[in-house]
């Protein structure tokens, strides 16, 4: 499905049976711990689904639910915006703020790196290079200098040449956690008397290829300084990409970016539904019957393009006023038919406007769909989740 994602498909694969279109509960439990998904959220969305045969739409629900956090926001700023890059050495750090960088002089806007990982001499000079190959400008001083004042000099810096972002790295590793614990909540404090409100995010950077060890890291750093996001790295390698579930679950913190190659143009916005999507594609065999979750919005520009043959039976009909009268009112049979579908999926019905998912407790819209002629349950940035025909 996605060429960007093409190496952790097959990466999937290699680890998955035979793509089918439903598997055994047994087979799926299988398929998801050999694809790094963490131990503990496997055995949540087992328990949730129902049935001996799981099909790819049950499964695609409880992986969505899984990202829920997935969502992020920018705060309200003043420019410079201070992204404050952290995560262990090897991980990828360097690379990604190069590719951070790239990514905002696409948008044509200016950009300044801060040296702080005066820890090891190495990381100022890989910098220093990706600034140069960038022509961006760069704040650094020597090895075993004062990082934070690095990081205040940095933002300075930018207020004063009216640049409009500011990515500032950090060590990966000093000689104990409680001394990288100090340290990088010293650069949190000294930015923000560098700028109001800065760093405006933090960012944890995590090696794809680790699976579930990455989970202990993020957990680590998110105790120092409070991550606002996560950036995945190494994804065109060898990674299953199931960690990327247990992350966002048991820290709920969403996923900014992945990166999926060395140049600077290989970081990509993360999008949950794609994702997924792509997952199972390693998995299942879609079934032709199956209606797609999100409707037209989810077809490949292939399936836009093709012309049905007689037009006017290709276009549906308007549903009836007595169908949008059954579906505003949900009483007696409509009702129970609705509850009995909702349950299969995971959902209880909470009222006529609400539902809550069974294994994580979250609250979402019920809403109607009269040009469908459907009720739909929306995620809180106005996605689809499940849509139920009358």
């Amino acid at each position: 499905m996605l060429g960007w994602l093409s190496k952790t498909v097959g990466a999937i694969q290699s680890v998955a049976p035979e793509k089918k279109v439903t598997f055994s509960k047994d087979e799926l439990e299988d398929v998801l711990l050999e694809a790094d998904v963490e131990y503990d959220l496997v055995e949540i969305i087992l328990r949730e689904l129902h049935g001996e045969k799981i099909k790819r739409e049950q499964v695609r629900s409880k992986l969505l639910v899984a990202l829920t956090w997935a969502k992020y926001e920018l705060p309200e700023y003043e420019t410079p915006f201070v992204d404050l890059i952290v995560g262990v050495n090897g991980a990828g750090k360097t690379t990604t703020i190069s590719k951070l960088a790239s990514h905002y002089l696409s948008e044509n806007k200016k950009v300044l790196l801060g040296a702080a990982d005066t820890f090891r001499a190495a990381a100022i000079e890989q910098l220093t290079l990706w600034a140069d190959r960038l022509n961006i400008p760069i704040v650094s001083t020597q090895q075993g200098h004062d990082p934070s004042a690095v990081a205040f000099d940095a933002i300075k810096s930018a207020k004063a040449k009216k640049i409009d972002h500011v990515i500032i790295d950090t060590a990966g590793r000093l000689h104990t956690q409680k001394n990288l614990s100090s340290e990088l909540q010293k650069i949190v404090r000294i930015c923000s008397k560098a700028h109001e409100n800065a760093p405006h995010r933090k960012m944890l950077i995590i090696d794809g290829t680790q699976g579930n060890s990455a989970i202990t890291q993020a957990r680590a750093f998110n105790e120092m300084i409070d991550i606002d996001g996560i950036i995945i790295t190494k994804l065109d390698g060898t990674a299953k990409g199931g960690s990327i579930f247990s992350i966002a679950y048991a820290l709920k913190l969403p996923i900014l970016f992945i990166g999926v190659g060395e140049q600077p143009t290989d970081l990509i916005s993360f999008d949950k539904y794609r994702f997924v999507d792509s997952f199972l594609d390693a998995i299942f065999v879609s079934e032709k019957t199956d209606k797609p979750t999100f409707g037209a919005e989810d077809k490949t520009e292939a399936d836009r393009t093709i012309e049905p043959e007689n037009r006017e039976e290709a276009v549906p009909s308007r549903p009836s006023d007595e169908d949008i009268r059954r579906l505003h009112a949900l009483k007696d049979d409509d009702k129970r038919q609705l509850i009995k579908r909702l349950n299969s999926d995971g959902y209880d019905m909470l009222s006529q406007h609400f539902v809550r998912n069974q294994s994580t407790w979250n609250d979402y819209k019920l809403t109607v769909n009269e040009e469908k002629c459907q009720w739909e349950i929306h995620d809180k940035d106005g996605s689809i989740l499940k849509y139920y025909p009358l």
